[in-house]
């Protein structure tokens, strides 16, 4: 059946030809790596949104975000161990539940770099206008800051950023190891600046009501949060370079994801306890859509008589520093943001790629767009088609709802690696496993569970752009990738022979095989 083409693991492997690193890493490199990947946009952007959605609440919500991502993060460490190719949650899908379920994942992932790329451009934006306006009393006028979502006509900052990274990574400029250390070191920095100088002006009566919105608003609010989490597959991503990875990758994902949870908590009780964060609501008591034309207009009054609520603000960390008397840090941390803001889209981008690249040599995707400019060696033509769609979203979105559209093809992703995971598990539980994820039959389901609520409390938009994209890629894949796969075609010939294709069996004749493992001596 077509939808059950399935490139076998040794096939992957074989094909890929990757040779063995050498294995360098500790737990605490390990941990410090995915320190740096996951601080990054959503919380120098999204507190504002999550506080709008939750309030105070928004506490709750990095908790319950920081878990689903802890759970799924141990899924896709025993894929990235076994499988130490490029491709992420596209290549093992493809191992395990085919290739119709992979050229989903594959399309979903294009999705979510892309729609990220463009938010945290967005989120650039905000405090590139706020530095400029705080600092240097240049002001951007609003229609030429904001998109038709927030009242204005087109984000030209958020725009320009975009068209100069993409320019960047078809000249195929690069970051240096000691560049991203830095970039790592000032959002560390800046994050712990503003807990040192928020939480001792505390208010306990900022807190009440602790849950203005309900719970729904809380696990809402999470939903957009996870987007603060993302980044956490960089640890994973490194098994083969890992010593002793059955021990340091678990290790180093629960720390790397329990530093960030508490950098997360504190900020936000810097920000609820320092001037307050409850949602702006309508006449009737319901809090306003993030995003929405309604809360612009609103921020917008409560601007012309001289207030600015935190859930009104696009530099929420900066901003809260001014109001607590400390605006030149309050524009340092600006300066942080508008520093390491940019080396994000470009990693977001460069990911974009790396997956149209893995596509593509499946024969899933046009060729076209491998192809490599002939002066700068870079795969210009993948990286200006993606450049277009990047910039007209940030130029015309917010970046909540960016996010929440880069947050809806995450967890299907995400989704599908814990499936993955679980079904190799039965079908193929003899496979050397360098890092295995303890207790399986919790944590996987846990992370499927997880992802599926998660997705159901995005706004509705989002979880309607999500099928909609993924019937456009249907599309794609019945006119073009069913017939070009190289696994139907038997191209990928890792040894010289016909292709390997495992045919997957009912899930009933592994019935006998399914048993607990005994330990290993």
């Amino acid at each position: 059946m077509i939808f059950w083409r399935v490139k076998s693991l040794d096939a992957i492997l074989a094909t890929a030809e990757k040779k063995s690193l050498h294995r360098s890493l500790g737990v605490w490199q390990l941990t410090l790596l995915g320190v740096g990947a996951i601080i990054g946009t959503g919380i120098f952007v999204l507190t504002a949104e999550a506080a709008q959605k939750a309030g105070p609440g928004m506490m709750i919500a990095f908790v319950i975000a920081g878990f689903v991502c802890a759970v799924a993060a141990l899924c896709y460490s025993e894929l990235s161990s076994m499988v130490p190719v490029s491709g992420s949650a596209y290549t093992y899908s493809y191992a395990v539940l085919g290739e119709f379920v992979a050229w989903m994942v594959g399309w979903a992932l294009i999705l979510e770099y892309s729609v990220a790329a463009g938010a945290v451009a967005v989120g650039w934006s905000g405090y590139f206008v706020g530095l400029l306006n705080n600092s240097l009393g240049i002001e951007i006028p609003y229609a030429l800051a904001n998109g038709p979502f927030a009242g204005g006509i087109i984000n030209l900052p958020a725009a320009i950023i975009c068209v100069l990274v993409v320019g960047l990574l078809v000249i195929g400029t690069r970051e240096s190891a000691a560049f991203n250390a830095a970039l790592v070191a000032v959002k560390i920095a800046a994050l712990t600046a503003f807990i040192a100088l928020a939480i001792p002006v505390v208010n306990m009566d900022n807190f009440q009501p602790f849950l203005p919105l309900g719970t729904s608003g809380v696990v809402a609010a999470a939903a957009s949060i996870f987007f603060a989490y993302v980044g956490f597959d960089a640890v994973s991503t490194a098994a083969e370079e890992t010593k002793d990875p059955q021990r340091n990758i678990p290790i180093a994902l629960i720390s790397s994801l329990a530093i960030c949870t508490l950098f997360y908590l504190l900020v936000s009780v810097g920000v609820i306890g320092a001037i307050g964060a409850q949602p702006l609501r309508d006449a009737a008591g319901q809090g306003y859509m993030p995003g929405s034309l309604a809360l612009a207009e609103q921020c917008q009054s409560l601007a012309a008589i001289g207030q600015q609520p935190v859930v009104c603000s696009r530099e929420a960390l900066a901003h809260v520093l001014r109001e607590i008397g400390w605006e030149k840090i309050g524009n340092l941390l600006g300066l942080a943001a508008f520093l390491a803001l940019p080396s994000v889209i470009l990693m977001m981008l460069f990911g974009q790629t790396r997956i149209f690249f893995v596509m593509s040599r499946d024969g899933l995707l046009p060729e076209v767009l491998s192809r490599i400019h002939t002066r700068f060696k870079t795969p210009h033509i993948v990286t200006m088609v993606t450049g277009v769609g990047v910039t007209i979203a940030a130029a015309f979105l917010p970046v909540g709802k960016l996010a929440d559209i880069s947050n809806s093809g995450t967890l299907f992703a995400f989704m599908v690696v814990a499936l993955t995971v679980m079904l190799l598990r039965i079908r193929d539980r003899h496979r050397h496993r360098p890092f295995r994820t303890p207790a399986i039959w919790l944590v996987g389901p846990l992370a499927v569970s997880g992802c599926v609520t998660l997705f159901l409390f995005l706004p509705t938009n989002a979880k309607l752009v999500f099928p909609v994209w993924t019937g456009i890629g249907l599309i794609f894949y019945f006119l073009y990738g069913y017939r070009k796969s190289h696994v139907a075609r038997g191209i990928d010939t890792p040894s010289g022979g016909e292709n390997i294709i495992e045919p997957i069996r009912p899930l009933a004749d592994y019935r006998d095989e399914i048993e607990p493992e005994k330990p290993k001596d």
